[in-house]
């Protein structure tokens, strides 16, 4: 079956909020590759000096069967605009998982929904992260 993992592009500053998010969900990289390992002539156009050293690909398993992934832009192609197009849903498994990952990536954060009982039946909340990337954390108890 297929799977969507969401992906993230950063200015620069990839490795940072990928080991912030590592700290809120655990686990480990899966890959973690940087401009610098690609070979000569791989890549068009090249990767300035001051940016060798940035994340080209990162990936973190959150939970059973999704990954998060992202990179550094290429600063070839200018800045990321950050906007309100992507947020990213994740479904804990107990109210208390939903509280612990809710607090973490309101760590420096702006919580534009706090966690509550919903209409729909579930435990929500919405949060947009210190990278300005906007998260949904949910539980449902009766799935």
């Amino acid at each position: 079956m297929a799977a969507i993992n969401p992906y993230l592009t950063f200015n620069g500053n990839c490795e940072e909020a990928f080991n912030f998010y590592k700290s809120v969900f655990g686990g480990e990289f899966v890959y973690l590759g940087r401009f610098n390992e690609i070979p000569p002539g791989e890549s068009e156009p090249g990767i300035p000096e001051a940016y060798q050293d940035k994340i080209m690909h990162i990936s973190l398993p959150i939970g059973k069967h999704d990954i998060l992934m992202g990179s550094d832009n290429h600063p070839a192609y200018g800045e990321v605009s950050f906007g309100q197009n992507i947020n990213i849903l994740i479904s804990a498994e107990t109210k208390e998982e939903a509280d612990k990952l809710f607090i973490g990536l309101s760590e420096k954060g702006q919580i534009t929904m706090p966690m509550a009982d919903v209409f729909w039946g579930d435990y929500f909340g919405m949060v947009i992260d210190q990278f300005g990337v906007m998260w949904m954390v949910s539980f449902n108890k009766n799935a």
